[in-house]
């Protein structure tokens, strides 16, 4: 069964930092491009970061580049998406996704369930 779950989310504080954790199984990740997306309350799904199939390539949301990193490791399907200076705005369920393509594209196969990620105060 394919199974994508994310874990690290959390409250935090502006500025501060968060890193998502996409545990990945049922298919092999070296085939597949992941991302990462998240949902604020009242907004659409918004694609935030993704890996390709390999590795080789990341691309960044122009709202998220300089401050969010998305990374992968494939030994041990995991990918990872480390969340620094974050905003009142970074707020929403953050969601990571796979499809069997080198490059991020939609609609992604497979998704996970979502980690909530609350910055405030």
């Amino acid at each position: 069964q394919v199974q994508l779950v994310e874990s690290g989310g959390g409250s935090v504080l502006p500025g501060g930092s968060l890193t998502l954790s996409c545990a990945i199984s049922g298919f092999p990740l070296e085939n597949y491009a992941i991302g990462w997306f998240r949902q604020a309350d009242g907004k659409e799904r918004e694609g935030i970061a993704c890996v390709s199939n390999l590795g080789g390539s990341t691309f960044h949301a122009a709202s998220v580049k300089g401050r969010f990193t998305i990374s992968r490791d494939a030994a041990k399907k995991m990918v990872y998406l480390q969340m620094n200076s974050l905003k009142l705005e970074d707020s929403g369920v953050y969601y990571c996704a796979g499809v069997q393509l080198s490059g991020c594209r939609l609609p992604m196969d497979y998704w996970g369930k979502g980690t909530l990620v609350t910055v405030s105060s």
